[in-house]
């Protein structure tokens, strides 16, 4: 019975340290330009680690049209950026 827990603790331990590595890293930019109609925004954003991309300003669309709520011009925020369907798209924000 305590080898079974030892194993389940570990196996748990395992997977949580798995999922972590998974964890989407935030890359902090600034908002230049918000386009509501078209779901996208102009960031000046850091390296994006995850995309393997230089420092630069661009534009990304936008998945979710209420994150556009969230960005305001010239606000510093924090953000997540995937290739969503080939498209560079913002995810998440804070």
């Amino acid at each position: 019975m305590k080898i079974a827990l030892k194993i389940t603790v570990a196996a748990l331990v395992s997977l949580s340290a798995a999922f972590g590595a998974f964890a989407q890293e935030f890359t902090k930019g600034v908002v230049n330009k918000v386009d509501a109609k078209a779901n996208k925004v102009t960031i000046k954003h850091e390296d994006l680690k995850n995309l393997d991309m230089p420092a630069m300003t661009m534009v990304f669309r936008v998945e979710d049209p209420a994150l556009l709520e969230k960005l305001k011009e010239g606000s510093n925020i924090e953000f997540v950026a995937e290739r969503v369907n080939g498209k560079l798209t913002v995810t998440e924000v804070k």
